[in-house]
């Protein structure tokens, strides 16, 4: 699934991002290269990034 339209992030990426110590969604961004743009996801990948920080 696509989380992010703007720069194409989609929801394995934010997962293994969260997986790699990326506890926010800017944090994240920035270690796939990217950076939020409209902001629209961010609550989105805030979730995805506390699912995998709970099953940690």
């Amino acid at each position: 699934m696509v989380v992010c339209v703007c720069n194409a992030i989609r929801e394995c990426q934010v997962r293994e991002a969260a997986r790699s110590g990326s506890t926010t969604a800017c944090q994240a961004y920035r270690a796939l290269g990217r950076q939020a743009k409209c902001g629209q996801c961010v609550p989105f990948a805030r979730a995805i990034i506390d699912q995998e920080r709970a099953a940690a």
